[in-house]
């Protein structure tokens, strides 16, 4: 019986080691760093992340999901306190994220390319004020850090101020409907 017994944990246990390993993104070292263009110029700026994790199969991503605190948004180029809260607000506000009823925006991976010369391809779910759309970015891999850049079309997330896809007339005002996420998870 008692054979019996560590034979079936040594089965489970090998089990266990061939099944996908989760690894927790340390939100402290991670970043993403935001940039948004419009007419004449662009700013930029900086989204914590709240939690996130990755699964891993022999060395290659299997699932995950990173979630980013969009109360957190910053910007880092405006250094005229006054226009850059100012600026954090609008951000903050329906005419962008919404973030006091959407205070999250989601990436979750439903599939993933194997890593070959240290780059792979993520695809899955991005979900910003509630909408979702499938989208997918090429990861590096250098050493226990993932590095991407995701172009993101706001207009497909109700992110409506200045979009020339929803208002005409717009002139010099219009804003890009592409924003750029440059991401930096670290393990």
């Amino acid at each position: 019986m008692k054979t019996m017994k560590i034979l079936c944990m040594l089965l489970i246990a090998g089990t266990l080691s061939v099944s996908a390993q989760k690894s927790e993104i340390n939100t402290n070292k991670s970043v993403v760093t935001w940039t948004g263009n419009k007419i004449g110029g662009s700013h930029t700026g900086g989204i914590k992340i709240k939690s996130g994790y990755l699964e891993f199969k022999k060395g290659d991503i299997t699932g995950g999901e990173v979630v980013m605190d969009m109360n957190s948004i910053t910007n880092t180029d405006l250094k005229d306190e006054g226009y850059n809260q100012k600026l954090v607000g609008h951000l903050k506000s329906e005419d962008f994220f919404g973030v006091d009823k959407y205070p999250t925006s989601t990436f979750k991976v439903t599939k993933a390319s194997k890593f070959k010369d240290g780059k792979a391809t993520l695809t899955g779910v991005l979900t910003i004020k509630g909408k979702s759309e499938n989208v997918s970015v090429d990861v590096t891999k250098k050493g226990n850090t993932y590095v991407s850049q995701l172009k993101v079309d706001r207009s497909k997330f109700d992110v409506r101020y200045g979009s020339k896809s929803f208002f005409d007339n717009l002139g010099d005002k219009v804003i890009d409907d592409i924003f750029i996420l440059d991401i930096q998870l670290v393990f």
